[in-house]
């Protein structure tokens, strides 16, 4: 194992100043190097090296230069792959397609340093050089495409990502476990050919003789052609996420090719948590990045604290149960309070514990027993459409590790940011951990995803109905006027999910109209890979019930549920006055409190007058100036 102060080799040079004349893996990422444990790449390579294995990293190479992944020459084991820490597709376009203008993961937030569907491109490009080296996929973009799966970005169903990259295997979740049993069995000489027993990998085989215990998935010729085959092989995987319920997928691309996944891999224990955890981070960007202004990323992580793994929450829109599982896995007391106490030892540490969580903030233990042995229900959710009657609701545990990490010497304030699962606190009868949440824990205002307010959407969501948040809402600001503490919640929103008609929108936007409040952004539904809602909005079913689903797709119909929802800019007027003509409300267009907008030439005036007081308050400001600036010039002389 190298030593603990330094970042691991980004180039030659550094392999060579190590003393090495060879690496065991080379690493491509798609993100800047950023030796952290919030960035997956940190993780695995951090690992890998513990166990003794030299790794050598590539960071973004040009993609279009074959060359660029030859820098430490062949491999002794292997190359590893991943597109980075965000699927690329969501890293580079809006909900609406439109090019994003910066990436958070690249130095100096430079967009374009990577390609589109790069973990598919870098390993072709290792193929036009390394034509039998193994090539080990992973990372979110593979984890979610694993098996055939809807693209949103080129309206297609496309093929497990482990054929069209020609990679060997792939590796699923989190996957410190998985890559380690890799790495020691190509190091034993096995070929990778033959690596087909490792949990939480996908492999491809031309035959099924050795695959026992395997569910049949519909082929993908059904899936790609016929929408209720899709849903059915979706909620088949959906059902078998579990590492010890879950069964052995198989999916037929022909007679002669077919996808196997085994099962997920174990949880990680407290301890393995912990140490992974411990290693030798430097838990900053790679020093080449200074000049090109560092990495954006580092600093919504530098400061936080990561205390836990997995979500049995269960939201549709989320791709959670798919990539780290439904069994919460946690760090102990100890490992979490070390860390914080480095944090304060940085000297850009200005007191502030900016997050300790995870997914969601508050869930500390499994959600009950049986999980511990027998996995997550496969068809069942622990807190939808109520709380299951087994569900463990308790938050000494979190509250306790809140209270040790606001007394370490050199901390002012600790925050929760992750977000709280807020009908797992209105589960729990003890007000405890929200009065010292709103005391100790909130900046101001408390950021909750109740992401609708209309039933028929939230079940499709598989959110609680919205009488569980008004609830929420309600013991939040009791609390807080006992505390005498001005704090506000603020509510992500979310358009055009699944199951929401215009009729919905408008219901959103009268809730909006009772709170007073408008949201400055609006989160539109993104049809990422392997979530139930984009499996819904690919083939207009639910694959939990086979119900059919509206859903809304039209971009125009788009823009208006997502002007609704900011009914009060001018800029969403006709937008909004046309919805409201579609569902027959125009009762909300006058002049009374209850109505969204004016009608239209009373708009066009006030509109005109603010545009007016606009121009004047311009003209004013540099007359203010030269006022300001008599009055100076006289109290001198």
């Amino acid at each position: 194992m190298t030593g603990n102060n330094q970042f691991l080799p980004l180039c030659r040079k550094d392999m060579e100043e190590r003393g090495w004349d060879e690496v065991d893996f080379v690493y491509v990422i798609g993100d800047a190097y950023v030796d952290h444990p919030s960035f997956g790449h940190a993780i695995i390579s951090r690992v890998l090296e513990s166990h003794g294995y030299r790794i050598g990293i590539i960071s973004q190479p040009d993609w279009k230069d074959k060359n660029s992944i030859t820098i430490y020459g062949k491999p002794r084991l292997g190359f590893l792959v991943t597109g980075g820490n965000m699927d690329s597709m969501v890293n580079h376009y809006s909900v609406s397609k439109k090019r994003r203008q910066t990436d958070a993961f690249t130095p100096g937030g430079i967009m374009g340093k990577r390609p589109d569907y790069a973990t598919v491109v870098y390993c072709n490009l290792i193929r036009q050089v390394y034509k039998n080296v193994p090539v080990l996929i992973g990372g979110i973009e593979a984890s979610l495409r694993r098996l055939g799966h809807y693209d949103y970005w080129s309206n297609k169903v496309k093929r497990s990502i482990l054929l069209d990259s020609q990679a060997d295997l792939l590796m699923y979740g989190m996957g410190e476990r998985s890559v380690v049993e890799i790495a020691d069995a190509l190091n034993s000489g096995i070929p990778v050919e033959d690596i087909t027993f490792i949990d939480g990998t996908v492999y491809k085989t031309r035959e099924l003789d050795s695959v026992y215990d395997a569910l049949t998935l519909p082929s993908f010729d059904e899936i790609k052609t016929q929408k209720e085959a899709y849903a059915k092989s979706f909620y088949i995987q959906y059902c078998n996420t579990d590492p010890f319920s879950g069964k052995r997928l198989v999916e037929k691309y022909s007679d002669t090719l077919y996808v196997v996944q085994n099962p997920a891999a174990k949880p990680l224990s407290q301890t393995e948590m912990d140490d992974v955890y411990a290693l030798p981070y430097q838990r900053n960007y790679h020093p080449s990045y200074e000049d090109a202004g560092g990495v954006p990323a580092i600093r919504e992580v530098k400061f936080s604290l990561v205390s836990n793994r997995g979500c049995f929450g269960g939201c549709s829109f989320c791709a959670l149960t798919f990539h780290q599982g439904r069994i919460i896995q946690t760090r102990s007391h100890e490992s979490i309070i070390e860390e914080a106490k480095l944090l304060t030892q940085d000297k850009e540490f200005k007191g502030y514990i900016h997050d300790v969580g995870g997914p969601t903030a508050n869930f500390r233990h499994t959600s009950c027993e049986k999980q511990l042995t027998k996995g997550a229900c496969p068809n069942k959710q622990c807190l939808f459409p109520q709380p299951c009657k087994n569900l463990k609701v308790d938050h000494k545990d979190y509250l306790s590790l809140l209270r040790k990490l606001r007394d370490i010497p050199g901390v002012k304030k600790v925050f929760v940011r992750s977000g709280i699962r807020f009908d797992y606190v209105m589960a729990d009868k003890d007000e405890t951990f929200l009065r010292e949440l709103c005391q100790y824990h909130v900046s101001g205002q408390l950021k909750v995803a109740p992401e609708h307010v209309a039933d028929a959407v939230l079940k499709r969501m598989g959110k609680p109905e919205n009488s569980v948040y008004r609830s929420f809402v309600e013991r939040y600001q009791k609390i807080n006027e006992k505390l005498g503490l001005k704090q506000y919640l603020v509510p992500y929103l979310m358009s055009s999910h699944p199951g929401s008609t215009l009729e919905e929108a408008v219901t959103l936007a009268e809730y909006l109209r009772d709170l007073g409040y408008m949201p400055e952004q609006v989160q539109d539904f993104y049809p990422t890979p392997s979530t139930i809602s984009t499996c819904m909005y690919y083939t207009g079913l639910d694959p939990r019930t086979m119900e059919k689903v509206y859903v809304p797709v039209n971009p125009h119909e788009k823009a208006m549920q997502r002007a609704l929802i900011q009914y009060r800019n001018p800029a969403n007027y006709e937008l909004v006055l046309e919805a409201l003509k579609k569902t027959g409300r125009m009762d909300l267009v006058g002049f009374d409190k209850h109505c969204l907008i004016r009608p239209r030439e009373a708009a066009k005036r006030i509109q005109e007058k603010r545009s007016k007081q606009k121009q004047e308050e311009k003209k004013s400001v540099p007359a203010k100036k030269k006022a300001i600036r008599n009055v100076h010039k006289k109290k001198t002389k």
